[in-house]
Formats: structure tokens, C-alpha cells, sequence
């Protein structure tokens, strides 16, 4: 009995791009789910999430050739949904953009997956209150680049500000964070 092979995510968008839908549905299938928690975890409106995972995926049938293959598919995507999902929320006043440091963390009986508890760390350990201290513009621009993985052009198309902006954003955040994490805290010994 011969096994069948895994198809690669990469090799599934290369189909999409040639109009395979089965292609499509299998995308679909392997990072639907996650992107609809992740995206739940980061907006208070359950019908705009799905919304934007819909138009993710329209987005990966129309423009499935633009996929460069220099990096992961589900960071490719998680790309497209999370500025769908900000270009959704400036138009709306009634749902909020819940940066992931105020998000609280699953209850006990879920067993969060290794990305949750990397950023659970995140969220709620020594870097979170060293996040928390920053100005309302260094957390957007650390958001977006470290825990976003946008890249700094996309970071600054998506916060309205020029690339070099976010860099120098980045850089300062870095060095407030660094700061932060070195200097002994009040109450600690």
C-alpha cells in the first residue's frame, strides 16, 4: 500500500492560482480555524471575523499568484486577514481592535497551542508591563512587526505612516522595552 503524499501549502496555493478549488477548500481546511480564533482574539465582533476570514480567502482565489514563496503561507495569509480586519474596523466605530496584551488568557480547560503559550508569556509576563508603558504608537508599530510578522513597509500601510516611521518607532520601542526588562522594578528585590 502506497501512502498518499502531504501537499505542501506552497504547492496548494500554486494550484489555486491555476483555479483548483480543491486546492482552495483544502487551504481553507488547514488554516480557516486558526485564523478565525486569531482574528476573534483581536476583534469584539464575531460577524466582522467572519467577514474577513471570507474575504481572506477571496482574496487568496483572486490573487493566489502574488504568493512570492519566500515565507510560510499562514503568515502570508494572516497578512491579508489582519489588514482586511483593520481596513473593516476604521470604518466602524462600534468594534474594537483588541490589541493582545488586554486580551485574558484561555480558560484552564483549553489547552492553549505552543503559539498561545509563547504569547501568553507575551501578554502577560515581565514584557507586558514593559508593553503596557509604551506610547500608544510604539505598541501599534511593535504589534503589527514583532507579533503581527508584518514587514515594515506592510507596518506602516497599515498604520498610515511612511516605512522609515516605523523603523525608527521600532528601534526607540526596542530600546524602551530593553530598558524596562534590565532595570529593576518597584517591589521587585
Amino acid at each position: 500500500m502506497g501512502t498518499t503524499p502531504i501537499v505542501t501549502d506552497a504547492a496548494l496555493v500554486a494550484a489555486v492560482a491555476e483555479g483548483d478549488m480543491t486546492a482552495l477548500r483544502e487551504l481553507y481546511g488547514r488554516h480557516g480555524a486558526w485564523l478565525h480564533a486569531r482574528l476573534l482574539r483581536r476583534c469584539n465582533d464575531p460577524e466582522v471575523v467572519v467577514e474577513v476570514v471570507q474575504d481572506t480567502f477571496v482574496t487568496l482565489w483572486k490573487d493566489a499568484r502574488r504568493f512570492r514563496h519566500d515565507g510560510e503561507v499562514g503568515a502570508w495569509l494572516w497578512g491579508i486577514a489582519f489588514r482586511r480586519m483593520v481596513s473593516r474596523l476604521r470604518s466602524r466605530r462600534d468594534a474594537v481592535l483588541i490589541p493582545d496584551w488586554d486580551v485574558p488568557p484561555a480558560p484552564p480547560q483549553v489547552m492553549p497551542s505552543a503559539e498561545d503559550q509563547v504569547l501568553l508569556g507575551v501578554e502577560y509576563g515581565d514584557l507586558a508591563a514593559g508593553l503596557r508603558r509604551l506610547s500608544p504608537e510604539f505598541r501599534s508599530v511593535v504589534q503589527a512587526v514583532v507579533l503581527d510578522g508584518l514587514t515594515t513597509k506592510e507596518a506602516g500601510r497599515l498604520l498610515g505612516v511612511r516605512e522609515n516611521t516605523v523603523k525608527t518607532r521600532l528601534h526607540r520601542a526596542k530600546a524602551q522595552l530593553r530598558t524596562a526588562l534590565t532595570e529593576p522594578q518597584e517591589g521587585w528585590r
